[in-house]
């Protein structure tokens, strides 16, 4: 066969070449791979060595423009390094099968997709799973989707999205963390991990890819795949930090972003890629672009043609190129003419093949195509379970007047209103992939089951969008059966995510006309409110009772939904991107810098709006409960401390109320006076603490000098003797406030 001639040539008699995940901190495989990967590239053509630089979609999913190439023939050649969009392990199997056996030195494939929040279980977009504020839920669902994934025969996910994000309009905030740098780092963290578990040689886990380098969150305009135009001290302060932490944690791969940054497209751009990423913070892995990336740099007008883009491209780093074959096309001929070096060409083909040495897949290239697993693994119940309890802690709870919420399971009818009532699809989100409506528990079946003894009369009332008002007239006769109305409105899946840019980011018109039209009955209204963004609330928090930001929640969004609103489960969900009061206002967020002329109401002359207030509907941090919760104020076990020293922070936080709940404790720090204006507050530490009714936690966090450093007026990143405002409370408003000085 020639798999026995693939398994010769290419050197498989190591005793092991499964690498730990503790990779880029200089494990001792290092030196067994380096050796493995130089011998065969030793044996590997110039065609060869371009070809592992080449990844091609199968057609699965397309989000951009293609090229026409036989990719095929080009793959069996031993001229392509992966697919992605290829999906079941059956279908995944065959394909190596027929490079493996096929190509001259039988290099196996590497096979990657977009797993974002699930695989074929869907749990909460990642800006929801960011509400819940819990780490370990966040790694549970990164690693349930890489288990399900892998199972299925993937090797490697592209994720996660670690873009900072200030702008809702721009859709994809859906799939990030949303506005904060120091949560935005600690979700990466916890996102790789799940992704990648502790060993590749668990075939349970995924290479992780961190995505998109860098600051693709900040478009010109909010829109998508526009210009990112900034300070380098902005980038390195607000943007980079997920990226790092993400890498810190052994993210194998990075992926380019589509922006440009001051005029230098992320894909060409040698300072990010080699002299920040490889340079200044050690990483080893490879690097990706995005879909065609290197093919639309003849747009951004920066190359002559395609060749002088894929010249351009390898010589600033980049290893693989996505879809658009221009390494495959052009390199070769780029080497010829002198425009790259062999250097360039063996750094991308190896950073490539140390992948999938590191993926086991050397050793055995079927190794993921186990279909008797793929059988036990996917659609589990385990998931399902993990993807509601996730689900649970995403939702956030923003206004509940006269406590309407929660709803009592003896209540006698319950009137549930709008297009989410029974839609099955929507809860999937953006970016759901392999996920199915199938897998999806809709609202009113589980409404039926959390209130077995109330009447639940369900009306759709409306489309999402459009001018049919024909079924008002029977959602309102609904209502005025009801004792409570609950409303499910929002926005349909594909209205975020890539490509969903959007000016008005109000809920549709014919959603707001039926809201109207409900509001007349006057009964106690609800708003469940399903969306991939901050929208702009300001006339339905005026119109509802209540509102719980439910999100786009994956397959379990009925039953999660249903047991917040009965109280079976107490909301203690907490906003990662602010609430607009208008889009005039964006962009919104927390941690602003001070001006020379600051907001007063009073006075004309300063920084603010003739019109509105400038804070946000609802701030970064905000989330209610069914309990209520009080702090004490602060205790520092000392008033100052030196850079090697610590201070200790203590507050008593009382659950006063009459349920058990969980609160986010919040730690923010601002510099009275520092050498560049720095913002007011900035989250630098948060605890997710249970406490039972009318009981009293403390809660102590640990401020050390690595918290206070920021990029001084040399842009060198150190922390400056002073003093520095200290709060401590439920959200980024707290006024909860004392001093401590650094030496």
């Amino acid at each position: 066969m020639k798999l026995d001639k693939y398994i010769k040539t290419a050197c498989l008699l190591l005793p092991f070449c499964v690498v730990s995940c503790d990779t880029n901190k200089g494990n001792d495989k290092d030196a067994e791979m380096n050796k493995f990967v130089s011998d065969l590239m030793s044996k590997m053509t110039l065609e060869e060595k371009i070809g592992q630089s080449t990844l091609i979609s199968s057609w699965w999913d397309v989000t951009g423009p293609v090229s026409n190439n036989d990719y095929a023939h080009k793959a069996k050649d031993g001229h392509v390094g992966g697919f992605f969009n290829a999906l079941t392990c059956d279908f995944l199997y065959r394909l190596q099968k027929e490079v493996v056996e096929n190509s001259r030195l039988g290099i196996p494939l590497m096979f990657g997709y977009d797993v974002i929040h699930g695989y074929k279980t869907t749990f909460p977009t990642p800006l929801a799973m960011s509400s819940s504020w819990d780490m370990e839920m966040v790694e549970l669902a990164a690693r349930s989707m890489a288990e399900e994934a892998a199972a299925d025969g993937l090797h490697w996910a592209f994720a996660p999205m670690v873009d900072i994000a200030r702008d809702p309009r721009w859709g994809r905030v859906a799939e990030g963390a949303g506005e904060d740098t120091f949560l935005g780092s600690e979700i990466a963290r916890a996102q790789v991990r799940g992704i990648q578990g502790e060993n590749f040689a668990d075939t349970a886990t995924l290479i992780a890819c961190v995505k998109h380098f860098a600051a693709y969150g900040a478009p010109v305009g909010g829109r998508d795949y526009n210009s990112v135009d900034m300070s380098e001290r902005q980038l390195r302060e607000f943007y980079l930090p997920p990226y790092k932490a993400a890498v810190d944690e052994g993210c194998q791969t990075v992926m380019c972003a589509f922006n440009d940054i001051n005029g230098v497209p992320a894909t060409t751009n040698k300072w990010l890629m080699t002299d920040v990423l490889r340079d200044e913070w050690g990483f080893d892995g490879m690097i990706v672009t995005d879909y065609t990336g290197i093919f639309e740099l003849t747009n951004h007008k920066t190359v002559r043609d395609s060749a002088d883009a894929g010249a351009q491209a390898i010589r600033a780093g980049v290893d693989m190129d996505m879809q658009s074959a221009i390494f495959m096309n052009y390199s070769k001929e780029n080497y010829e003419k002198g425009l790259i070096s062999m250097e360039d060409i063996d750094r991308a083909c190896r950073n490539v093949l140390n992948m999938k040495y590191k993926l086991g897949l050397f050793e055995d290239p079927y190794r993921y195509c186990d279909t008797m697993r793929a059988k036990r693994v996917l659609k589990h119940p385990k998931f399902f379970k993990a993807s509601h309890e996730v689900a649970k802690r995403s939702i956030v709870l923003l206004k509940n007047d006269n406590e309407v919420l929660p709803i009592s399971k003896n209540t006698k009818t319950i009137a549930l209103i709008g297009p989410m009532a029974t839609n099955k699809r929507n809860h999937l989100g953006t970016w759901h992939t392999a996920g199915r409506e199938e897998t999806v528990t809709p609202i009113y079946e589980a409404f039926l089951k959390e209130f077995p003894d109330s009447r639940i009369i369900v009306e759709d009332g409306c489309w999402y969008e459009g001018d049919d008002r024909s079924k008002f007239a029977k959602a309102v006769a609904a209502v005025r059966q009801a004792d409570v109305v609950v409303m499910c409105m929002g926005e349909q899946e594909f209205e975020s995510g890539e490509a969903a840019s959007k000016t008005d980011i109000r809920l549709a018109k014919i959603q707001r006309d039926l809201i109207d039209e409900v509001a007349k009955v006057n009964k106690p209204m609800v708003l469940l409110l399903h969306n991939g963004r901050p929208m702009v609330l300001t006339d339905e928090e005026k119109k509802f009772d209540a509102i719980l930001e439910v999100w786009h929640l994956g397959s379990m969004a009925g039953p999660a939904i249903a047991d917040v609103v009965s109280g079976d489960h107490n909301p203690s969900g907490k906003l990662t991107m602010s609430f607009p009061r208008s889009v005039g206002q964006i962009p919104v967020y927390y941690n602003y810098l001070n001006t020379g002329r600051p907001e007063n109401v009073n006075v004309r002359f300063t920084s603010r709006y003739l019109d509105s207030p400038n804070s946000p509907l609802y701030p970064f941090g905000y989330g209610l409960s069914y309990t209520s919760f009080s702090y004490s104020n602060i205790e520092l076990d000392k008033d100052s401390m030196t850079k090697d020293g610590v201070i200790k922070a203590t507050v008593k936080v009382t659950n006063t109320g009459k349920r058990d709940g969980d609160e986010v404790v919040q730690m923010y720090i601002g510099d009275q006076v520092a050498s560049v204006s720095r913002p007011l507050k900035e989250l630098k530490g948060f605890k997710k603490v249970n406490i039972p009714a009318g009981k009293t936690v403390d809660v102590t966090f640990e401020i050390t000098d690595e918290l206070l450093k920021f990029y001084n007026a040399d842009m060198v990143r150190d922390s400056e003797p002073g003093d520095f405002d200290l709060y401590i409370g439920g959200s980024s408003q707290t006024g909860n406030k004392t001093v401590f000085t650094l030496k």
